[in-house]
């Protein structure tokens, strides 16, 4: 396998996920732009890689201000993780600095780029000296160390750049294969492979060439002709062009009969090697596969993918092997069954089938297994040897003259089976089991997940009555929804309702609904999906049980190893050794690196078993330890976000966090556990008793303001402000309430909700005033007067802030008094004081640039532009806007990202540079509806349509005006109001005058690029 360690040594890959290892353990390599860096040392093979290299490479246009202090961090991250014991080891540094760059000294064979560059070497090699059999061998071990897209995970303009260039050094290199296969006279066994290949590369005419050839020494010279015209229809579409010399001219001989092309015969050195003169024995013919499921559903394209792995036509001088693992009643065996009755026709000597009971008590043992093989294959039982080693050798020596499929079903673990395998490449082998068996040699591993909706639909009907679900669809979908589109679940719900004419699908939904009784509701006859699991559930040892227990306890749709650290109460190494054998046994699913989840049904299965084996008090504590780990790192990321913000100083402290290197990092983690995050508050409001178990849900959602910014979760937002709201009115926690009346004043004023946000933020400042608590009284000062401005009040919004800034300095935070000033830029604007406002927006942004904030500087810069804008200063508001808006998208800000586009669009109005505006202005839009704001769609709107009647396109404006006004008067906003002159003027408009207005390249030099 690709970047498998030897003892003592470090591995590395780029064919794939860029990953390494040390003494055969997967190292943690971070963040993708880590990776990024390391796949870029790796593939300078040893040189030096400057810092500006570094940066260019991975960041390209987009790097941040604080990128060289970034870079180093990630470059002292990766000496940690790769050299740990680097004090106590006497050998050369690995990451070494070379003058002001890096490099990294990879040992001999360590990278799976140089292996493979080598064998590639030892084919050519190989081909030259007369020996294809053993280039074409060379060739298939280095194209196996593809794992998927190289460099995948990676970013940045030099990763893009590097992968482009190895795939296509692959496919050049699969190309090579091709021909050496061709040679040997292999075109019947290539066909299927070069049909695919010239799927996933339509375009590349040496791939259709030897389709062409492998089909004509096939005989079919119909499909040959076939390829080339199909492949001259597709150049001629794609490219305008005809098909190359090479091929025409492949394509003429070929309409001549050539006789120059038949097929290549093997070297005769080799051919010896190639031909078996032995007869087959005659035995028995074997047919122990049990009898195929008649209502089998689904699953089509993985069975369709199985018949090809066991066709081996990928492996054809290895047995082709393909273990199967997934969770309980998930359909291993239904579909190992189907799968081998397809593959019948390959493998005509028969097949051997056994169930393995790896999760009885006493499995069945190999030598049992083999005896039974060993008979069905007519071996008197007197002959079969006693020693397990011995059957297993006289086993695979019978096997050795056959094609044979064995079908070993659910095993417990690699060595029960490896004793049961076929040892030539004439038979082949499906394993089913719950645990992944990633140790079985040379298996091609098959993790199977439940069905996809419409198919478990298809299986309850198949087994219930496709008439009677016809007639109640949407009771159906509730039905196979409620049981996780597990195949048993799925198969006893429709059994039980098959036996019962008077019931209805919609009679099981509420007995369903119920997570108490869901699984006692999915049992019938001998099924029951709380005893398959339990099977699996009894293989583990104690502390990956009482993890497994505990772990179902949080509400999020899946946990990350940090959190599941915290809810078990021991470090991300023990966490993460837990969680992985947990995925090993089927009983969590990995869906991304360092993230874990339950199935369903899985996930009440573990309840049950929490509440037989845990005090209350033990789960109390889980839960608490997960919401203080949660917070502090929220709090942590506020603080990056926020620079200078006293919120993250005035949280309450419960437990550790994670920590960031920068603001863009922050914002990601928060955007990525947004869902677990909502969980967790609403978890902690429902099931809060006092004002302290409350406190930190309420602190959880102030630190996760940053949040908001993305416009990711604005819903989420909501729901979860008003859940700890109610829980704080309940409880009497004023503490709580102010916190989170702020954060839904934001929630509110971000929907354009103004008087209902102005009604909450009133009630923080008059309940931080109460209780002395000055956790948001700043905030709360300008988002009040933000709101109360955004009404066009401005001389009261001015009045606030002045409020705000007189807190800020008493308290001593100059980001604050920056934020004030920031904002305040436009109240003047709204007073006709231009020199005010640029006083005071230049002012912000001296102090924010001063303290080093980004996130500030952005904002700044943000409102700057406006006010530049609006006082003629083009060029200048296009320089701020556009550096914010770079900002702002490295950070995933969508709602930022919006506001600056729209504000572009705006200034090139101005300018009369009418196709940037458009074009910014429909960025603006695709944003504002990708992240559900109406306010903001309202807006992009107005802009897109003054900037269509910029262009002449009257229709057009005047429709994108219309819909801007339909959406501010929906919202009670002042700016319907500013649209109605523009409106009644639109019947009006002269088209033709505005569509030859000249355009003034030079008003603004700035062009931003989107």
């Amino acid at each position: 396998m690709a970047g498998q360690s030897v003892e003592g040594e470090l591995r590395f890959a780029v064919l794939g996920p860029v990953r390494a290892w040390r003494d055969g353990q997967e190292l943690d390599l971070g963040t993708p732009l880590q990776r990024s860096i390391l796949g870029m040392l790796l593939l300078r093979e040893g040189r030096a890689v400057t810092p500006n290299e570094m940066i260019d490479g991975v960041w390209g246009e987009d790097a941040p201000p604080r990128a060289l202090g970034a870079l180093r961090t990630y470059v002292s991250r990766l000496r940690t993780v790769l050299e740990p014991d680097r004090p106590a080891r006497s050998r050369p540094e690995l990451l070494t600095s070379i003058g002001r760059g890096y490099a990294l000294r990879l040992p001999d064979g360590s990278l799976d780029l140089t292996r493979f560059e080598r064998g590639v070497q030892e084919a050519e090699g190989a081909r030259k000296a007369g020996r294809p059999h053993e280039a074409a061998r060379s060739l298939r071990a280095a194209l196996s160390l593809f794992e998927g897209e190289p460099l995948a995970g990676t970013v940045g303009p030099y990763a893009e750049h590097q992968r482009d260039r190895l795939v296509e050094r692959r496919i050049s290199v699969v190309e090579t294969l091709m021909d050496v296969d061709l040679e040997l006279g292999d075109h019947a066994r290539i066909v299927s492979e070069l049909i695919a290949l010239t799927a996933d590369h339509p375009l590349r005419e040496k791939l259709r060439a030897q389709l062409m050839l492998a089909y004509y020494r096939c005989g079919r010279q119909g499909d040959a002709l076939n390829v080339f015209t199909e492949t001259r229809e597709v150049l001629i579409d794609e490219l305008g062009i005809e098909p190359g010399p090479e091929l025409a001219a492949l394509h003429q001989r070929i309409l001549a009969a050539d006789p120059t092309l038949a097929t290549v015969e093997a070297a005769p050195e080799e051919r010896d090697e190639a031909a078996d003169p032995r007869p087959a024995p005659q035995l028995p013919r074997p047919a122990q596969l049990p009898a195929a499921v008649n209502d089998f559903t689904g699953r089509q394209e993985i069975a369709t993918r199985l018949r090809t792995l066991l066709a081996g036509e990928s492996s054809p001088e290895g047995v082709p092997l393909v273990a199967i693992s997934g969770i309980g009643g998930v359909g291993k065996t239904a579909l190992a069954v189907h799968a081998a009755h397809l593959a019948g026709d390959l493998y005509p000597d028969g097949q051997l089938y056994t169930d393995l009971r790896g999760h009885a008590d006493e499995p069945t043992a190999p030598e049992s297994a083999l005896g039974g093989f060993l008979r069905a294959l007519g071996i008197p039982p007197d002959v079969i040897p006693d020693g397990l080693q011995e059957r297993s050798a006289l086993y695979r020596s019978i096997l050795a003259e056959r094609r044979i499929l064995v079908l070993l079903d659910n095993a417990r673990n690699a060595e029960q089976v490896t004793s049961l395998l076929p040892g030539s490449p004439g038979c082949a082998a499906i394993v089913t089991s719950r645990g992944k068996l990633a140790d079985l040699p040379s298996a091609r591993l098959v993790d199977l997940d439940v069905m996809e909706p419409d198919e478990a639909l298809s299986l309850f009907s198949a087994v219930a009555g496709a008439e009677r679900v016809s007639a109640e669809h949407g009771a159906a979908m509730d039905v196979v929804a409620a049981c996780g589109f597990l195949p048993l679940a799925v198969r006893i719900v429709a059994s039980r309702l098959a036996a019962r004419p008077s019931w209805t699908v919609a009679s099981l939904v509420p007995r369903l609904a119920d997570e108490q009784r869901r699984l006692d509701e999915l049992r019938v006859g001998d099924l029951a999906v709380e005893a398959t699991f339990a099977l699996g559930y009894g293989q583990v040892g104690p502390s990956p049980a009482r993890a497994f227990r505990l772990l179902s306890l949080p509400n999020g749709p899946d946990i990350s190893t940090g959190a599941a650290a915290a809810v078990l109460s021991v470090s991300e190494i023990e966490a993460e050794s837990v969680l992985e054998s947990l995925v090993d046994a089927s009983l969590l699913e990995a869906p991304a690196p360092g993230r874990y989840r339950f199935h369903d049904l899985l996930r009440l299965f573990a309840r049950r078993e929490l509440d037989k084996t845990e005090r209350p008090q033990a789960r109390t504590l889980a839960l608490r330890r997960l919401l203080g780990f949660y917070l502090a790192s929220a709090q942590s990321a506020h603080r990056l976000a926020y620079e200078g913000s006293m919120i993250p100083d005035n949280l309450v402290a419960i437990g550790g966090g994670r920590s960031f290197a920068t603001a863009e990092e922050a914002v990601a983690w928060l955007i990525s556990e947004g869902d677990s995050l909502f969980a967790a508050i609403n978890q902690a409001a429902a099931l809060a008793r006092t004002a302290d178990q409350l406190l930190p849900a309420a602190d959880l959602l102030l630190a996760m303001e940053p949040l908001l910014e993305s416009g990711t979760h604005t819903r989420e937002f909501g729901q979860a402000t008003r859940a700890v709201l109610a829980a704080a009115r309940s409880l009497g926690d004023a503490a709580s309430e102010l916190r989170v009346r702020y954060v839904l004043g934001r929630v509110l004023f971000a929907g354009n909700r103004l008087r209902e946000a102005e009604e909450h933020f009133r009630a923080v400042h008059e309940l931080s005033a109460d209780r002395g608590e000055k956790i948001v009284t700043g905030e709360v000062l300008n988002a009040l007067a933000v709101v109360v401005g955004r009404q066009r009040r401005h001389t009261e919004a001015l009045e606030l802030f002045d409020r705000a800034m007189r807190f800020y300095r008493e308290n001593g935070v100059p980001a604050g008094e920056a934020l004030v000033l920031s904002y305040s830029a436009r109240e003047h604007l709204g007073l006709s004081r231009p020199e005010d406002a640029i006083a005071a927006a230049e002012r912000g942004l001296a102090i924010f640039t001063e303290i080093g904030s980004g996130a500030g500087t952005a904002r700044a810069r943000y409102h700057l532009g406006i006010v530049l804008s609006r006082v003629g200063r083009l060029t200048e508001a296009v320089h701020h806007h556009a550096e914010c808006l770079a900002f702002f998208r490295a950070g995933k800000q969508r709602v930022w990202e919006q506001r600056v586009c729209s504000r572009l669009a705006e200034t090139f109005i101005a300018a009369e540079r009418y196709p940037d505006a458009v074009r910014h202005a429909e960025q603006a839009l695709v944003v504002s509806r990708e992240i559900g704001h109406p306010y903001g769609q309202a807006l992009s709107l107005t802009v897109l349509g003054k900037a269509l009647r910029g262009l002449g396109d009257a229709r057009r404006s005047l429709d994108c005006l219309r819909q801007a006004f339909d959406i501010f008067s929906r919202l009670g906003a002042p700016e319907a109001g500013d649209l109605k002159p523009l409106l009644d003027d639109a019947p009006l408009a002269d088209a033709a005058d505005a569509a030859t207005r000249p355009v003034t390249d030079g008003v603004v030099e700035a062009v931003v690029e989107s």
